[in-house]
């Protein structure tokens, strides 16, 4: 349950409208639901201004389907990573205006906040998108106004260059990258605000899974550049909207 919705239960009760036991009843699954298989944490958005969101990862559908409806009916949006096809399905037959993002393997039930702010998601390659889509999806469903660029490697540097324009007033930018991971020290070198870079297991066996990009990433010698782990678009996206809420409006 979030703030808006305890002041609207509270208002109701100083108003007569609503007597003290059901306020108490509807108060009951605070700061946690026990769902047996899931505890789960619907006083967070209380805490943090943002709901929990779902690993879907190792969940069986219908344990994902019972967590989404339980969040859902606290208020505000419930996003669900890295969602199967099967568990995908049972999502959006039940929640047919959810939004799913193919490319980034996630679901966002529940309408948005209106955006606010710029916050700019980049990708080296083509095979980086889904963990780049994951950081998009994350931090469009918190509330802020996000662009997409795709494909601007190192390799093509012509390509990163012919967006850089577009990345004044942005207050944060996401860079994905897999393979030696160099673009996000270039993409600190031209911008004068947070970069969060996110290493991808993309890349052959040197690579070892995302590790090489990750030490290269941490090594960077562009000031501004902070690191995730491997192909953590989820905590890269969460990481850009604070910053960009921090702004304001």
């Amino acid at each position: 349950m979030d703030a808006r919705r305890i002041e609207a239960l509270l208002a109701a009760v100083a108003a007569g409208e609503m007597g003290v036991e059901e306020a108490v009843a509807r108060l009951r699954s605070l700061p946690f639901r026990d769902l047996g298989f899931a505890k789960l944490d619907t006083h967070r958005s209380l805490r943090t201004g943002h709901s929990e969101v779902v690993f879907g990862a190792g969940k069986r559908p219908d344990q994902l389907l019972a967590i989404v409806e339980e969040l859902a009916a606290g208020g505000g949006p419930v996003m669900v990573t890295r969602l199967s096809p099967e568990a995908g399905e049972v999502l959006r037959e039940r929640f047919p205006a959810a939004v799913f993002d193919a490319d980034a393997g996630a679901m966002v039930v529940g309408e948005p906040p209106e955006p606010r702010g710029r916050v700019a998601v980049l990708c080296a390659g083509t095979a980086d998108i889904p963990v780049a889509a994951e950081a998009a999806l994350t931090a469009t469903s918190m509330g802020s106004r996000v662009e997409r660029h795709w494909d601007v490697g190192v390799a093509g540097l012509q390509r990163l260059l012919a967006v850089g324009e577009s990345l004044a007033g942005v207050r944060a930018v996401v860079v994905v990258a897999g393979m030696e991971g160099a673009l996000p020290s270039v993409v600190g070198g031209l911008v004068g605000v947070p970069v969060i870079a996110v290493p991808t297991s993309v890349g052959y066996g040197a690579s070892f899974g995302g590790l090489a990009a990750l030490l290269a990433m941490l090594n960077s010698c562009a000031p501004g550049v902070a690191v995730v782990n491997v192909d953590n678009g989820f905590g890269a996206g969460y990481l850009a909207h604070v910053i960009n809420a921090a702004g304001g409006p």
